[in-house]
């Protein structure tokens, strides 16, 4: 009895938990929404005895404002040194009326993508019952909707050189470059999350008109002789676009390159009814950051009413994949449907029952430490 007590002592042991998380705020919304998520993470370090660190770094247009670079040495070595990130947003107005900025805020999001070799981006879309006539397409198209979207996150023309203008300026031009190892690197990764799903994985790319789509469709044809267990197919990504909205539920699995995952993605935000409510993960060679898959929204800024549900799933996301704790994720995002079924949200879901930011906050904790 004594033995089998100790195993059982050992075994609850190894479940707590030790690690360092970054919390990188960033402009707009994102300070009061990321509030939100950190208050959720304490919850689950309290209730499953965990124990967590955590510190701040800057990035976006208040570490323009502060030190004049978007992404700070400082903050670079806060992320080298974590286990996770937790991000918020990015953009301010200031610079995005100013054409002629040489720093910009969004400089500070690809270079931290770059340096923290983030070179997958996972975004889960699937809708949630509670909320379906929020969706602006019609219940039978996306009751049941379920996909996810693996976008490559440091190629292609956000990434390729030469760039840049000519002297007069009436000419400017970018350059998409992708390598064979890039793509199999986060094609390899869309290979696993299908295999962990229904084992279906798409394709999409341009491949009848750009070289690099080409190289991107021989290089998964290459790989599928060793992932026989997936059904890969194909998909222009014109035609992608249009079938996201008339048949969502027919994706599994996507992937794609940098420029086609950032439009799509935000494209298939509309399942949902509610940009608020889709996370995100950037997985990376060095550690791997979450974040909401909105902007800034600067507009809403330090008034409490953004919508924090992406950002708090976003955490669920670094449980499940940075930290392998299946318990604690699946918990955040029962507590994340209750509060929806609750009708406990914020203005962008619900005008009558409108709730503030932390409120919302406030009762995902208190539903965590009371279940």
């Amino acid at each position: 009895m004594k033995l089998r007590h100790l195993k059982i002592i050992e075994n609850y042991q190894t479940k707590i938990m030790k690690r360092k998380i970054a919390i990188l705020p960033g402009d707009g919304i994102g300070p009061e929404i990321v509030d939100q998520a950190v208050k959720v993470i304490k919850a689950i370090e309290k209730k499953f005895s965990h124990s967590f660190s955590y510190k701040k770094g800057l990035i976006g247009a208040v570490a323009i404002n502060e030190t004049g670079n978007p992404y700070p040495n400082e903050t670079h070595e806060l992320c080298m040194e974590s286990d996770a990130v937790i991000f918020g947003a990015i953009g301010d107005p200031k610079y995005d009326n100013d054409p002629k900025a040489k720093v910009r805020p969004e400089q500070g999001l690809l270079k931290m993508r770059k340096d923290l070799g983030l070179f997958a981006n996972i975004r889960p879309v699937q809708t949630f019952q509670s909320l379906i006539h929020k969706s602006p397409l019609r219940r039978d198209l996306v009751e049941g909707a379920d996909f996810v979207c693996v976008r490559e996150l440091t190629g292609g023309i956000y990434f390729g050189e030469p760039r840049g203008r000519s002297e007069d300026g009436n000419k400017a031009y970018d350059t998409c470059v992708y390598t064979k190892e890039e793509i199999e690197r986060v094609v390899e990764l869309a290979f696993s999350f299908a295999r962990q799903r229904n084992k279906r994985l798409t394709v999409v790319d341009k491949a009848n008109v750009l070289s690099t789509s080409r190289l991107w469709r021989e290089t998964v044809q290459a790989m599928e002789p060793k992932n026989t267990d997936i059904e890969v197919d194909y998909m222009f990504v014109d035609n992608a676009a249009m079938q996201i909205i008339q048949g969502p539920k027919q994706f599994d699995v996507m992937v794609t390159e940098n420029m086609f995952g950032d439009i799509l993605t935000d494209e298939a935000s509309v399942i949902t009814g509610s940009l608020g409510l889709l996370p995100s993960a950037s997985m990376g060679v060095h550690t791997s950051v979450y974040e909401p898959i909105h902007g800034s929204y600067p507009q809403a800024a330090g008034k409490n009413i953004a919508n924090p549900i992406a950002t708090i799933l976003s955490a669920a996301m670094l449980f499940e994949y940075s930290f392998k704790l299946n318990e604690e994720s699946n918990l955040i995002k029962e507590a994340v449907d209750k509060s929806l079924e609750a009708q406990f949200v914020t203005e962008d879901l619900s005008k009558e029952y409108a709730k503030s930011t932390s409120e919302v906050g406030d009762w995902i904790v208190d539903y965590i430490l009371k279940k």
